[in-house]
């Protein structure tokens, strides 16, 4: 029984750290100088270096011998992942660390509207609450946003969730494919696309140290997350998961000093209230289903 509870507390603190890693994307997009594409750039090769190597000392083979097996499903993941990584550090780049991070908070009901629209296949009357909830909250701290840039940053953030929920639904379709390698490919091509597009070389000391640091954090979040997520229930890994966003909004306040106007906040606090809700309600019938069973 003891093992059991370690096993969870092990999977809970773990999942944790990877939302508190990867809420730091924004401050790292911000303090960086150079242009997205530079920056997605470097992080995709430090973040691809990072994933071999974890995948190599995990499994003992050379994963790069594997992305031959990876396959059109393979290829098909690392390209939706990649494009999705370049939008979101553009939407970094021009809009409110909150408004990003909170519009990325509503990825899995738009994950849930691809599922329906796509797949067939029937959607909650919860989730097509949450999402519409969601949408007027959206459309709210948009209106807030206060210039063109900013306006043009959050269509980028909705256009990364909408990339980022794609990835998610075809996980879910693309079971046998090595999610975590594909992951490591999208940081791939993105190098080889930024090395073609610009002159990465560039950059200064101080710039390179933090893209190193960029690659080498987000590397280490994704790993948090799949190794916690595989000791705690899925719905419990979303619940504790949506600390990304807070963690965010509070990093951005007290290292950049950005706070966003009061507008953003009220329609954000609408979405984090309908992320919020859809979660806690996910979790506890998680666990009635859990003690359902144990008690029949």
């Amino acid at each position: 029984m003891a093992g059991t509870e370690n096993h969870h507390g092990l999977g809970v603190v773990l999942v944790l750290l990877s939302a508190l890693a990867f809420s730091l994307a924004g401050i790292f997009t911000k303090l960086i100088e150079a242009d997205s594409i530079t920056i997605a750039c470097w992080r995709g090769l430090f973040g691809f270096l990072a994933i071999v190597m974890f995948l190599w000392i995990r499994t003992g083979r050379n994963p790069v011998k594997s992305m031959r097996a990876l396959g059109w499903r393979g290829w098909c993941l690392a390209t939706v992942g990649a494009l999705a990584s370049l939008a979101f550090i553009s939407a970094f780049k021009m809009t409110y660390v909150a408004n990003v991070a909170i519009i990325y908070a509503t990825a899995p009901f738009i994950a849930g509207l691809l599922e329906w629209g796509l797949l067939r296949r029937t959607m909650r009357p919860s989730v097509m609450l949450a999402a519409a909830v969601s949408i007027v909250g959206i459309i709210i701290m948009a209106d807030g946003s206060g210039s063109f840039d900013r306006l043009a940053g959050d269509g980028m953030a909705v256009l990364m969730t909408i990339g980022m929920a794609l990835f998610m639904v075809l996980v879910r379709v693309f079971r046998d494919t090595p999610v975590v390698l594909a992951g490591g490919v999208s940081g791939l091509q993105l190098f080889l696309v930024g090395w073609l597009l610009v002159s990465p070389l560039q950059v200064g000391g101080r710039d390179i140290g933090l893209l190193i640091l960029f690659g080498l954090v987000f590397a280490m979040a994704s790993v948090f997350l799949i190794e916690g997520t595989k000791r705690i229930a899925a719905s419990e890994s979303g619940l504790l998961g949506a600390a990304e966003t807070p963690f965010a909004i509070l990093f951005a306040g007290l290292i950049l000093a950005e706070w966003p106007p009061l507008q953003s906040l009220a329609g954000g606090s609408l979405v984090m209230l309908s992320v919020a809700a859809f979660a806690v309600r996910d979790w506890i019938r998680s666990r009635s289903r859990e003690g359902w069973l144990a008690g029949g």
